[in-house]
This record gives structure tokens, C-alpha cells and sequence, in this order.
């Protein structure tokens, strides 16, 4: 069971740094030839994996003149990427001190260069999958560790962290992104992410409320 734990998390860590780095920033030749190069990450994308102009298209082309076109359309002009937008009555950002987010952030010591991530605020789609990225990773050293009920506080911050957060309104974003997505692979990204939210949300559901929680598997030591 501890071993499938593990597996589970891995899995878990790796999805979230290949989502929370696609809608952070454009992608580079070295992104998308990892995407291209490894059958199981490509099959995320099925709607990009058939695409005809990935396949007419040299790499750099399809970067310069498709995806990067698509995503400044996505997350740079015409959406916005931001929960504080989505969450208040004035549909204003929030970009300041003040931001709920960047406070929790503050307190588990997770810091993210603005400027280089390409966003205005620490609320970004992008910012808060990284952060559950590092949430993840931290799980995954715990149970490593053998520190089970460290694992399982860290499991309760991400249940948190995603139903105050990020279910609140990444949902709603990232149906507007499949919406307005002008390229096959924006969109499957799009889909990719709001699938494994969900699905994470209910995992970690379960996890709580299992008799084969990290809780009992310490207890049983």
C-alpha cells in the first residue's frame, strides 16, 4: 500500500509540473519536444497528437506562429487568467500585498518571480499549479522519509488549497480557454488541467476518509 502511495504521488507531481509550466509560459522547442518524444505525456493531448499542422510544421514554426500566438491570445489579451477576477464583485485583480494567495504562499515560503513567470499576480492559474506542484513534491520527500503524518498534513493543505482555491474558479477559466483555445494543443492542455483538478479533488476526498490514509498507515508502525 505505502508503495502505491508513492507511485500515486509521483504521478501526481509530474502532472502538475507539466500543467502548471504550460499555462505559465510559452512553450520552447525543449517543452515540446518532450511532449513529442514521450508516448505517454503525448497522450494528454490527443486532439494536438492528430493535429495536421503539427505534423506539416517544423517545431520552431509551430512555436512562433501557432502556440505562442495562442497563448498571448489566451492568457495575455483576451482571458484572464487570475482568481481574484473570477472570485470578486468588482471583477478587479489583485495584484498587491493584500492578495489571499500570495499570504498563504507566505506561509509555506513559496516564492515565484513575476516578472519571469510572465504574470501580474501571485493568483495566476500557472502560480497556484506550481504551488501544488511543491505541495506535491513535498508529500512525495515525506512519505520517502517514512513521515507519513507529515505526508498527510501536507495532503490536507492541497485539499484546502483546491477547494477554496482553485475550484472556486480555475473551472470556469479553463472551460472559456477550451472555448476560445485556436490550437488543438491549448485546448487539450486546457482539458488536461480541468480533468485532473477534478479528479485530483476527489483523490485527496478519498484519501482523507480512507482506512488506508497516511494516518493509519503510521499508526499502524
Amino acid at each position: 500500500m505505502q508503495d502505491d502511495l508513492k507511485n500515486e504521488q509521483l504521478a501526481r507531481v509530474n502532472i502538475y509540473a507539466l500543467i502548471s509550466r504550460i499555462l505559465m509560459n510559452e512553450v520552447d522547442e525543449k517543452l515540446l519536444e518532450l511532449i513529442l518524444k514521450d508516448e505517454n505525456i503525448l497522450s494528454f493531448f490527443p486532439e494536438f497528437k492528430k493535429w495536421d499542422k503539427r505534423k506539416k510544421m517544423s517545431n520552431k514554426d509551430l512555436i512562433e506562429k501557432e502556440l505562442n500566438v495562442d497563448f498571448t491570445n489566451l492568457f495575455l489579451l483576451h482571458l484572464i487568467p487570475y482568481e481574484s477576477f473570477y472570485i470578486r464583485e468588482d471583477q478587479q485583480m489583485e495584484t498587491g500585498g493584500d492578495n489571499p494567495v500570495q499570504a498563504l504562499y507566505n506561509d509555506f515560503d513559496f516564492r515565484v518571480e513575476l516578472d519571469e513567470a510572465r504574470v501580474m499576480s501571485a493568483d495566476h492559474i500557472g502560480v497556484e499549479l506550481e504551488f501544488m506542484y511543491k505541495l506535491c513534491e513535498a508529500e512525495y520527500k515525506a512519505l520517502e522519509d517514512g513521515e507519513e503524518t507529515i505526508a498527510a498534513e501536507i495532503a490536507e493543505i492541497q485539499y484546502n488549497f483546491l477547494k477554496n482555491h482553485l475550484l472556486e474558479w480555475a473551472p470556469m477559466y479553463l472551460l472559456n480557454v477550451k472555448s476560445e483555445a485556436g490550437t488543438a494543443f491549448y485546448f487539450d492542455a486546457a482539458d488536461l488541467a480541468l480533468e485532473f483538478i477534478l479528479s485530483d479533488f476527489e483523490y485527496l476526498t478519498q484519501l482523507k476518509d480512507s482506512e488506508y490514509s497516511y494516518k493509519t498507515i503510521a499508526g499502524d508502525k
